[in-house]
């Protein structure tokens, strides 16, 4: 049995640009968004981590950003 989820994922609307939007709004926007996902990424893997000991060893990367992210706390 799969532990996929069941119901259709439906795709988000795309944000509204307003036409006075610069360039240099929207790549800051993009940026903050982009530090907003590896901060709720980092969080959601150490856990998992912390939840599953198992899990250690098998994928280094995730090892690593565990590691970092407990480093700094």
């Amino acid at each position: 049995m799969s532990s996929r989820p069941t119901t259709p994922v439906t795709p988000l609307a795309a944000p509204a640009v307003a036409h006075d939007d610069t360039a240099e709004s929207r790549d800051q926007r993009v940026i903050d968004q982009r530090a907003r996902f590896r901060t709720r990424h980092a969080r959601a893997l150490t856990d998992l981590m912390g939840q599953r000991d198992d899990l250690r060893g098998v994928h280094a990367l995730a090892d690593l950003v565990d590691d970092a992210v407990r480093w700094t706390a």
